[in-house]
């Protein structure tokens, strides 16, 4: 899903059930030899460690940072057999009070970082450390950020040559015509077989039950006989593996929005769900966008900045901005807008530059990447696509993505065929799928765990929230009501950020469920101006 979310509407979808049967092996029990492979990868790396050095300088991390590389196996049935390599990033606890009073803060570990993608790097977790609202958890841990199996500069995959990768310009019809999809359906067959060409024997082996091996030889790499861990968006259900897999090694454990672990819902129907969702979210910045229509005149309600919107795709497909954004460029723009609120005032600011006759921030915002940017997009889909594609069963009708999609477009028509072109390719996927495991833990299997989730998250709708709070014996959820971005951990909700803390440094959880009030609406900007970074949850990895 380009990072998850679903919406209680999606019930009423008449989704088509998956004809075909969950393939591959059935996630171990302790005897396989996946499980005796890691046993094995994790006890040469409990010996070895990491050896660090310097950072790469792009990083931008804070001078105390470490950089190194660990080795995994590429197929834990065979860990003396071709191993792959996993750059490691940490910046160890500063032991420093934050409140300024002299006390030593007693070191806690290391706190492991998945900005969730699938395809995110965590290389630059690092930099949390800088922002106040991690300062006392950067005391007392070790910050410890990696780039996936796959994700550069990590042994990495590919699927198309880089400077191929963006189309642009680009259309992007809401209702695309049967030639459209007949087209897309083609481009996606031939996506997947260029995965296989590039990446080789290697493909079958990107997916979540290897990330999730690889976490643990991580932890043991780190010296920690349990793991902390902090996992954000696709990282929940990273997370929710590794809780699975390896209770025993489990030492704290934050979900931050949450992806629905339920195996029927990876990952086709986490993907319907998430489209209609997004509508929402459309809805909302647009009703906010109307608000504060004195800033940037697109309309007074709604319906007039939909309007709006509508005349500069219009006039993108006849005259390109900059020669290189379309309507396609433009509307992978604002689904930016349903993922995270700061990206409102500049999206709409820049909107409405350009129906004034100035495409300046509208290009700048939304124009393909270039040079280096455009291969780390591409590797990162490439990832994204693997996992997906790997994890579990996907239709390999298209007449059956056609039917539900058309179907849920009448409704949220906003992502709905955008997300089918992104994960489209898994319908002709070359690899063998695995079987999904159905994450449960009883009573006392595993330590109390914190979930955070968005009332309004659209990439990972609460659904999901709900779902693991059930799996998950002894989790705790805490809910931001009434908002929508995607990330809450260490952003500018100071309710959500205290139990982060309380659960970090003391281990201590709220007795029951709880919420907290939402994150004040951003303030309309007069002018455009380049949007700011998130901090240490990242932005969604873009989607082919």
């Amino acid at each position: 899903m380009r990072t998850a979310a679903l919406r209680p509407a999606v019930g009423a979808l008449l989704l088509t059930a998956l004809a075909v049967p969950p393939a591959g092996a059935a996630p171990e029990g302790p005897g396989t030899a996946e499980a005796r492979g890691t046993a094995v990868a994790a006890a040469r790396a409990a010996a070895t460690g990491i050896a660090y050095g310097d950072c790469p300088a792009d990083l931008e991390l804070p001078p105390a940072a470490r950089c190194g590389t660990l080795t995994v196996p590429l197929d834990y049935a065979d860990p003396d057999g071709e191993r792959i390599r996993l750059v490691v990033s940490r910046l160890p606890a500063s032991g420093a009070d934050p409140d300024g009073d002299g006390r030593p803060v007693p070191r806690q570990g290391s706190l492991v970082f998945n900005p969730g993608g699938p395809g995110g790097s965590g290389l630059s977790f690092p930099r949390a450390a800088e922002a106040p609202a991690w300062q006392r958890i950067a005391a007392a841990y070790d910050l410890v950020g990696y780039a996936p199996r796959g994700v550069a500069p990590s042994t990495a995959v590919s699927c198309r040559d880089p400077a191929r990768f963006f189309r642009g310009p680009a259309q992007a019809p809401t209702h695309p015509s049967p030639a459209v999809k007949r087209e897309r359906a083609a481009e996606a067959a031939s996506y997947a077989r260029g995965c296989a060409e590039r990446t080789g024997e290697a493909l079958r082996h990107v997916h979540s039950l290897n990330n999730a091996r690889d976490l643990d030889v991580l932890r043991a790499a780190l010296g920690e006989r349990r793991l902390t861990f902090l996992g954000a968006s696709y990282g929940t259900y990273l997370g929710a593996l590794y809780a699975g897999l390896f209770p025993g090694h489990v030492r704290r454990l934050v979900f931050d929005s949450v992806v629905n672990p339920a195996p029927g819902q990876l990952w086709y129907r986490n993907n319907l769900a998430q489209s209609a969702a997004f509508e929402d979210r459309w809805t909302a910045f647009k009703t906010w966008t109307a608000a504060h229509d004195d800033v940037y005149g697109l309309g007074d309600t709604p319906g007039k900045v939909q309007d709006a919107y509508e005349r500069a795709s219009e006039r993108l497909s006849a005259r390109p901005a900059g020669g290189t954004v379309g309507p396609a460029q433009l509307h992978g723009a604002f689904l930016d807008t349903g993922y995270h609120d700061g990206y409102w005032p500049y999206r709409a600011a820049a909107l409405s530059a350009y129906l004034e006759g100035d495409a300046g921030p509208l290009t700048e915002q939304a124009a393909p990447p270039g040079g280096a940017a455009a291969a780390g997009a591409e590797n990162a889909a490439a990832v994204y696509t693997a996992v997906e594609c790997n994890d579990a069963p996907w239709p390999t009708d298209f007449r059956v993505w056609d039917r539900d999609n058309t179907l849920l477009a009448r409704t949220a028509p906003f992502e709905t065929w955008d997300n089918v072109w992104t994960n489209l390719p898994c319908a002709f996927w070359p690899a063998p799928r695995q079987r999904p495991l159905d994450v449960r833990t009883p009573p006392g299997e595993l330590p109390p765990t914190l979930l955070l989730a968005a009332e309004h998250d659209a990439a990972t709708p609460y659904a999901g929230a709900r779902e693991l709070r059930r799996r998950l014996s002894g989790s705790v959820l805490v809910t931001e009501r009434g908002a929508g971005t995607h990330g809450i951990s260490g952003g500018p909700n100071a309710c959500a950020n205290a139990h982060l803390e309380a659960y970090l440094l003391r281990g201590r959880l709220p007795a029951r469920d709880t919420s907290c009030a939402p994150r004040p609406e951003p303030s309309p900007l007069a002018a455009p101006a380049p949007a700011p970074a998130s901090g240490p949850v990242p932005e969604p990895v873009p989607a082919a």
